[in-house]
């Protein structure tokens, strides 16, 4: 008989302290504090009707095709409804606020750094085990056990292990330096030799190197680069009081 348990706000909280992780949760607040007041300053406003398509583009993102899913989503991330209207407020908010800072400088920007969006398209696991990646690293190559097995196998996130160690397309710029000169070295479709860095393990099975362009989906992603930028010296210039019981 499985025994229950009950979790309360409280709890949660407590984790958060446990988990070391109340510095990063608190820098987050802070910046929204910060992107909310900037709107405000800008007099940006989001209304009814854009809030609406942009939650709608949100159960897109996330495949929540109908209320049932969507419910369980929420639930699954202990969301209320309103929350979920929250939620999709503060991102809007931080698109109009980047496009009211930035709209003129991504194009820019983009090209001087153009180097830094070439993005690959790949596949990891990380092991803690570098004898087991190397015998991994042969075995795959040697046809003896495709990648996606080895993903299936040793791979602990559910959701990634589940995609086979698909990490999509990432930039050059979001890849340890360690990793970013192997990878974009790669002929592919190529298997690396395993890389050690300070997270493990990495076995890494480049499919694409894609040449940036700058898209709408690029636009947004320096537009954000350039928001955390603007939010860096903003979060040395207020005070900061923190009340956790």
């Amino acid at each position: 008989m499985s025994q229950p348990i009950t979790i309360t706000n409280e709890d949660i909280i407590n984790q958060v302290k446990l988990s070391c992780k109340t510095p990063e949760i608190i820098e987050e607040i802070v910046n929204r504090k910060l992107i909310e007041n900037a709107a405000v300053m800008a007099g940006i406003k989001v209304e009814s009707e854009e809030l609406q398509q942009a939650a709608d583009k949100f159960r897109l993102m996330y495949k929540l095709q109908n209320a049932e899913e969507t419910w369980i989503w929420l639930e699954k991330h202990g969301l209320s409804l309103d929350d979920f209207e929250t939620l999709v407020y503060y991102r809007l908010l931080s698109t109009k606020l980047l496009t009211h800072l930035f709209l003129d400088k991504i194009e820019p920007y983009f090209f001087e750094n153009k180097l830094d969006y070439t993005g690959v398209v790949m596949y990891e696991v990380i092991l803690d085990d570098e004898d087991l990646a190397i015998e991994l690293f042969y075995a795959i190559r040697e046809g003896e056990i495709s990648f996606y097995d080895a993903a299936h196998k040793y791979i602990q996130e559910k959701e990634l292990r589940r995609k086979g160690g698909y990490r999509g397309t990432v930039y050059r710029k979001d890849l340890k330096p360690e990793i970013s000169a192997a990878v974009f070295a790669a002929k592919p479709p190529e298997l690396l030799k395993p890389i050690l860095t300070s997270k493990g393990v990495h076995l890494i099975l480049v499919e694409e190197i894609i040449q940036p362009q700058l898209d709408n989906l690029l636009r947004h992603k320096i537009g954000l680069d350039l928001l955390q930028e603007w939010l860096k010296p903003q979060t040395t210039q207020v005070e900061i009081t923190t009340v956790l019981n």
